[in-house]
């Protein structure tokens, strides 16, 4: 029979190696999301988008559940564009996970539109996103 201690420090050590497995499984979920911008010179709101977004992204929940790849739509080894449906309109952020497109966001209305559409798309991830409401 152990020790009232000797019980504490198991339980502790228990926990510890559950959330570093947890922590571990997470981030090779994220591994595998991405978001993809797809842009191209002239793009007037991926302008706005980069004036207001990008020196943000990188610290935000969002940038910890998928990395940010950019992509001129006009790059012609952007091999990418052949394996997802057709991006028109510039930006568009293509969520993708495992190499299946999640979801996108199509254009940049303001902040408010960005962050509440790529939160949607984000949570359907697996496993999902945990982003705060």
């Amino acid at each position: 029979m152990m020790s009232g201690k000797a019980s504490s420090s198991a339980i502790a050590s228990l926990a510890v190696a559950i959330c570093v497995l947890a922590a571990a499984s997470v981030s090779l979920a994220r591994d595998n999301a991405e978001i993809i911008m797809f842009e191209q010179r002239g793009c007037e709101w991926c302008d706005v988008w980069n004036a207001e977004i990008a020196p943000v992204f990188p610290k935000t929940p969002e940038a910890k559940c998928a990395k940010l790849r950019r992509v001129d739509i006009h790059d012609p080894n952007a091999d990418i564009l052949k394996s997802i449906k057709p991006v028109i309109y510039t930006p568009t952020f293509v969520i993708m996970q495992n190499g299946q497109e999640v979801g996108r966001v199509l254009g940049y209305a303001g902040e408010d539109f960005f962050w509440f559409h790529l939160g949607v798309h984000l949570k359907k991830l697996t496993p999902p996103c945990p982003l705060p409401n």
